[in-house]
């Protein structure tokens, strides 16, 4: 029977597989970030204060991001081990229950969109134009999530058995979708209405949902190592908990940035009193996410195969994906700052920046590159931890850097020096977490990687 055939992530070259694996992956994100770019380019041709509002608007959808990723992590990571352990009973088990708890999470956010989001908005500005604006885009990804959450758990399972070129499909399927709806709900194109930011909402999450349909019915007709059976099915706490014990501390690393960058707008837009600034700081996750979305795919290609190897106890296999993974992750990194620094002006002209934007931000995004490199091999190490089920250890890691060493850094570099000083949180940060990151690697190696030679008993 085919399915009691080798999985390739335990018999193909390591660099190959990985290339296999990840490549389809690094494209789609590239068109995720792309989409992500062009969304707010297209915003920014409303008004610097609509620009503004979707900035803001950013740590509340990266805590819904980080929600639904971290569970598809958890539920990633459990369904290439037990793959790799050929205990296919326990895949199929391990699949449904990750469905079951991105439904609850998507439930959780379609409340926080009727009820918070306009308190949310509160904290961060007293501008009530820019408020009204944050709150109608908000709510609409918010309440319409289910399309992302269903997107994260059927792709994660095509990612999980290797099939990755599948999820590229989905992928840039709701990009386009995204990319072709952004004008046309933003000004009002081809006789639709002009919903101006609210239109920018309206196009990501149609394509979320496209996207996610598409991803359920590639599982349906090209996934054979995972059965979806609705009938008859029962949540069962022991996977739940074990989905949940990777699945936890990668929503708390993931949702760190989010409280990072609620505390940085307060810092820029309350505290020096610019929201230009915070226009920059948002301009910057968007640039940055071409950047580090590939290397995000680059780490969705690793994180199976690490997975799968290390239940079926191949050590030189998990040692390899990690080597190579890390030199790809850095020479990407370098492109970034490459860019960073030669073209910022270029980069931030996209966005209709005005004067005083580009002043701020030509200086920000040279400083905040300078930790790009360092970041490349956390992300790394970050993603090893979570696939041989220490996920803990990357959440350690993430609250160190963000809320330990970057926010309170920024907050003194701003008391001290302004605008100009607060970018200088980043490469600081990024320091620490590097070598916090180096100290627990080597406790996981000698700890879970090393015996690996070993014979079971």
């Amino acid at each position: 029977m085919e399915q009691v055939k080798e999985n390739k992530m335990g018999t193909m070259p390591i660099n190959r597989l990985l290339i296999t694996m990840a490549l389809p992956m690094v494209i789609s994100m590239l068109v995720q970030s792309l989409y992500n770019i062009v969304d707010s380019v297209f915003v920014s041709r409303l008004s610097e204060n609509a620009l503004t509002a979707v900035s803001m608007a950013f740590p509340m959808q990266n805590l819904m991001i980080s929600v639904g990723s971290g569970l598809g992590v958890g539920m990633n990571a459990l369904l290439s081990r037990s793959l790799g352990q050929k205990n296919y009973k326990a895949a199929n088990k391990v699949a449904m229950n990750g469905l079951f708890l991105e439904a609850i999470g998507c439930i959780l956010f379609i409340l926080i969109g009727i009820f918070f989001v306009k308190p949310f908005f509160a904290a961060q500005t007293n501008d009530a134009e820019i408020a009204s604006l944050g709150v109608s885009y908000t709510q609409i990804c918010l309440i319409l999530s289910v399309g992302i959450f269903g997107q994260f758990t059927f792709e994660r399972m095509l990612q999980s058995t290797g099939r990755t070129l599948y999820t590229m499909i989905t992928q840039i399927t709701g990009a386009v979708i995204n990319i072709i709806l952004d004008p046309i709900m933003i000004f009002g194109l081809l006789g639709m209405p002009k919903m101006g930011v609210a239109g920018a909402a309206v196009a990501t999450v149609t394509g979320q949902i496209g996207a996610g349909i598409l991803a359920y019915i590639m599982n349906i007709k090209c996934n054979p190592d995972v059965k979806l059976r609705f009938k008859g099915f029962r949540p069962e706490m022991s996977y739940i908990k074990t989905i949940l014990a990777v699945g936890v501390p990668s929503i708390i690393m993931a949702s760190v940035g989010s409280v990072m960058t609620f505390g940085m707008n307060i810092i820029l837009g309350m505290y020096l009193a610019s929201s230009t600034a915070v226009a920059v700081f948002g301009v910057y996750f968007k640039l940055n996410s071409f950047i580090f979305m590939p290397i995000f795919g680059l780490n969705n290609g690793m994180v199976p195969i690490v997975s799968y190897n290390y239940g079926a106890r191949k050590k030189d296999r998990i040692v390899k994906t990690i080597r190579y993974s890390a030199i790809y992750a850095v020479s990407m990194m370098l492109i970034g700052i490459a860019l960073f620094w030669l073209i910022p002006d270029k980069l931030l002209g996209l966005f209709n920046a005005s004067p005083e934007m580009l002043g701020i931000g030509t200086w920000a995004l040279r400083v905040i590159s300078l930790s790009f490199a360092f970041a490349g091999v956390c992300i790394i190490f970050s993603s090893t931890f979570q696939a041989l089920g220490h996920g803990f250890l990357s959440m350690f890691v993430s609250i160190v850097r963000q809320l330990v060493v970057l926010l309170p850094s920024a907050f003194i570099l701003a008391c001290l020096g302004g605008i100009n000083a607060v970018w200088w949180s980043y490469p600081i940060a990024e320091i620490f977490s590097l070598a916090m990151s180096l100290i627990c690697f080597r406790y996981l190696y000698n700890k879970i990687i090393k015996p690996l030679d070993l014979p079971v008993e």
